[in-house]
């Protein structure tokens, strides 16, 4: 059985993923208004692997025996002043789950919940990859200033993105 302080943490942790899913849907609008489709494919590939990660917290606040609470989800954004923008955006937005998956992970053991830090070690690793992907692609589109034919190269390459869900255990 989970201890309350514990299922509030990983209930914010889980309502902070559906938001990042939502975040990354209207980014991929955006994009898509942008003809920026390939760009809009990786958000949209993003949307669920966010998706994904939410239902992992969701299935384990439940084997644990815990209450899973579902909040409001604030309205992202909608626009933005181009793609080197929206990265911009996203690279402080992963800053801002990585530090909340830490501090998660500092609870887990501040309450000598292994199973959770154990769990929660698939998050710390998996925010290692999204934020070097992201900051690549940050990288590349500041240098070509977010325009021309590497634009066009990188939604290309973009579009080459494929779907790998969490696993649920």
């Amino acid at each position: 059985m989970i201890n309350k302080k514990l299922e509030n943490e990983l209930n914010k942790q889980m309502n902070a993923e559906l938001y990042s899913a939502y975040l990354y849907l209207s980014m991929g609008a955006y994009l898509s208004k942008q003809n920026l489709n390939g760009f809009s494919h990786w958000m949209q590939i993003q949307f669920q692997e966010e998706q994904s990660h939410a239902m992992k917290l969701f299935q384990y606040i439940l084997d644990r025996g815990g209450e899973v609470k579902l909040e409001k989800i604030e309205k992202p954004k909608t626009t933005w002043e181009g793609i080197v923008d929206v990265f911009d955006n996203i690279v402080k937005h992963e800053s801002k789950i990585t530090s909340m998956i830490n501090s998660l992970v500092d609870v887990a053991m501040t309450e000598k919940d292994h199973a959770t830090v154990a769990m929660m070690q698939w998050y710390v690793s998996e925010q290692v990859e999204e934020e070097a992907s992201v900051s690549l692609l940050y990288d590349q589109l500041k240098l070509i200033e977010g325009k021309g034919p590497g634009l066009f190269m990188l939604d290309r390459e973009a579009n080459q993105r494929v779907f790998t869900p969490a696993p649920t255990k």
